[in-house]
């Protein structure tokens, strides 16, 4: 079954308490994956600064934060397809919140980098399980606008670890900042508790009754009646139909459709959207864990005090919820593709002219636009486009897997920045974050498919590659006939 009868009565809903309770359930446990993953920068310059670490060490810290989240990423990926939402989330907030007060305690940096992978491991899971969960209640209409506003959430963190970090720091010390996110963390946990699981993912698997109980407390809350609005399939009619009048076969799409292996996820239909996932993960993982979170250590090196340099990354921090909020207004707008495409074409210009400022007024400046396109790119790509390409059935996997194709680029990341400044200065480093931008905007204008105001249902239909796919499936079977 296609979750179609889910998606229908999920779609038709006007938006409710319930909707902006879902908001905030998941919303409050990815600002603190930000916050935990953002506040890496403040607390790196502070323990080069005192000699507790090297730039070198530091890196290793950053590389172990990856390499904890391509674990976590595809093993949400997994435990959400199989286990469902809840369970996955639940269990990634608990294991960064106990992992980050473990490193609150760390007596030297070797402890406080294994923590940091074990932080992680819950960090990725959290990103690709709440990025993917929030569509599956959300109506199309307005399902951008609600991913943009998860991503607004998310991504201030940027501004309060920035702000905090220049407040806390040098004053309390770096410990406060893994005892904030710990304690925070484990609040939640509790919080989410109560929050139901995704209607869709229960229907999925053959889970009626319940997903139905779901839906009737849904609807209840929404004030609409539980009647069902039409047959299980008429969610899904209409993008169907459009496949067929192009000449893609039914039987072919609907055998796509209900493949929701592993395998699936590299053959047609999905395979040229996994590849789209996977470079726009790459382009953005590289902007972030390439330069954004290098820019208070940047500033030191070019003989800033910390203070000061973490005064400056703050307002450059500012950024984060603009670019966020910028999503909101446009994401059901312009669409998801255009809108990257656009994005990733200025951003690359405006890098060029921040590797050649002349004053640290100029660079934070420009350092303010490109956090701001930086997280416009987040909130139209990660949060919203990459989970809508695929089908409830494999969702969490697909939306895993190109996840953790952007965390081997962060892994990679950090030691790269660090040899490239070596070798060329803050130039060199931005040369190639320009070229991975000019790389997603190729790759989005040649195989993108626009997912704006289609049902998730209608999406996983869409042709042209699923009527390839079909019409292909459907020659062979003819030839063996």
């Amino acid at each position: 079954m296609n979750t179609s009868e889910a998606g229908a009565r999920l779609d038709r809903l006007a938006v409710s308490p319930f909707h902006r309770r879902i908001l905030c359930l998941i919303g409050a446990g990815m600002f603190l994956d930000s916050f935990d993953i953002y506040l890496a920068g403040g607390v790196l310059a502070a323990l080069g600064k005192s000699g507790w670490s090297t730039m070198e060490s530091n890196a290793t810290f950053l590389s172990a934060t990856f390499v904890g989240m391509l674990i976590g990423a595809v093993a949400a990926g997994v435990l959400g397809d199989a286990k469902g939402r809840k369970y996955a989330y639940q269990f990634n907030l608990l294991l960064f919140g106990v992992a980050s007060l473990a490193g609150a305690a760390a007596p030297d940096m070797m402890w406080l980098i294994v923590c940091r992978f074990f932080m992680g491991v819950g960090l990725g899971a959290e990103i690709v399980i709440g990025y993917g969960s929030i569509g599956e209640f959300i109506p199309p209409a307005v399902r951008g606008r609600w991913s943009s506003y998860l991503s607004l959430i998310t991504n201030s963190a940027l501004l309060v670890s920035a702000v905090l970090g220049y407040l806390l720091i040098p004053s309390v010390g770096w410990r406060t900042m893994f005892v904030i996110v710990g304690c925070g963390a484990l609040c939640v946990w509790v919080l989410r508790r109560k929050m139901p699981e995704s209607p869709r993912w229960l229907e999925s698997k053959g889970r009626h009754a319940e997903a139905d109980a779901v839906l009737a407390s849904i609807e209840a809350e929404s004030q609409v009646a539980s009647t069902r609005a039409g047959s299980p399939a008429q969610a899904a009619e209409g993008g169907a139909a459009r496949n067929v009048a192009q000449g893609a076969p039914r039987a072919g799409l609907q055998g796509c459709l209900r493949d929701d292996s592993w395998q699936s996820l590299f053959k047609p239909p999905f395979r040229s959207r996994l590849f789209v996932g996977v470079i726009v993960q790459i382009a953005i993982n590289i902007m972030i864990y390439g330069f954004i979170v290098w820019v208070p250590t940047f500033l030191v090196k070019q003989g800033l005090g910390v203070a000061s340099s973490l005064g400056y990354t703050a307002l450059m921090s500012l950024g984060g919820p603009v670019g966020a909020f910028i999503g909101v207004l446009i994401a059901d707008r312009v669409g998801r593709r255009k809108g990257l495409i656009a994005i990733a074409l200025i951003a690359s210009a405006v890098g060029w002219f921040y590797a050649h400022s002349t004053s640290v007024e100029m660079a934070t400046v420009l350092g303010f636009i490109l956090f701001t396109l930086t997280y416009l790119m987040v909130a139209l790509g990660v949060a919203t486009y990459i989970p809508e390409l695929f089908p409830t059935g494999n969702r969490m996997r697909a939306n895993g897997v190109a996840s953790a194709t952007g965390r081997i680029a962060g892994i990679f990341a950090p030691q790269a920045a660090v040899l490239l400044y070596a070798t060329g200065g803050i130039q060199q480093v931005l040369l190639v974050i320009i070229a991975a931008l000019l790389l997603m905007a190729v790759v989005l204008a040649l195989f993108g498919t626009e997912t704006n105001q289609r049902s998730l249902e209608e999406i996983s239909q869409l042709s042209p590659d699923l009527a390839r796919a079909a019409t292909g499936a459907n020659a062979q079977t003819t030839h063996l006939h």
